[in-house]
């Protein structure tokens, strides 16, 4: 079992039952997934950038990325329906635990002049969205074998009801939250 897992079940469960008033454990918001996506605008020119992209986030997820495709035609950006422009893997159960350990106590802390992250990315029902701007604050990246630094969006959806529970359990889990 994921080391945050087991630590949601043993301490957060109890804990947030008892901040919020929850009378079941089914109450208590949990971390339903974890979406990783990275959008590469420049794979319309250079088709090996998405290749390494989704060689990347493979190795970051330990899941293998799916590629994403363009939904429609833009002409002022070059762009035709169905082409390659992006990578994402959604993680799910212990996965996604294993993956938001390894970013609350290894990547986070790598980000250079790191204050914390805004508590203000919530979506109003509870979800969490975080930009990095580089991918290789990861270690499992090689910094020789990268084409290109891109960033990623992490979002962390949660069954949390409200922003406020959302937040509480992020918190609780180690997410550094700017004051």
């Amino acid at each position: 079992m994921a080391r945050l897992k087991e630590q949601y079940e043993k301490e957060l469960v109890p804990k947030l039952m008892q901040d919020f008033g929850y009378k079941s454990v089914m109450q208590v918001p949990k971390v339903e997934k974890v979406v990783l996506n990275i959008g590469l605008g420049e794979a319309i020119q250079n088709p090996k950038l998405l290749e390494s992209a989704v060689e990347e986030l493979t190795r970051i997820t330990g899941q293998k990325a799916v590629i994403t495709r363009a939904r429609k035609s833009i002409a002022a950006f070059k762009l035709r329906e169905d082409m390659a422009i992006g990578a994402r893997v959604t993680l799910r159960r212990d996965k996604a635990y294993e993956f938001l350990d390894r970013l609350l106590n290894v990547a986070l802390p790598r980000v250079r002049d790191f204050k914390g992250v805004s508590p203000k990315a919530f979506d109003g029902r509870g979800n969490y969205t975080l930009g990095i701007r580089e991918q290789i604050i990861f270690p499992e990246i090689n910094l020789d074998e990268v084409a290109k630094i891109s960033g990623l969006n992490v979002s962390i959806v949660t069954s949390a009801q409200s922003d406020e529970e959302g937040r509480a359990l992020l918190t609780e889990m180690g997410m550094p939250f700017r004051k």
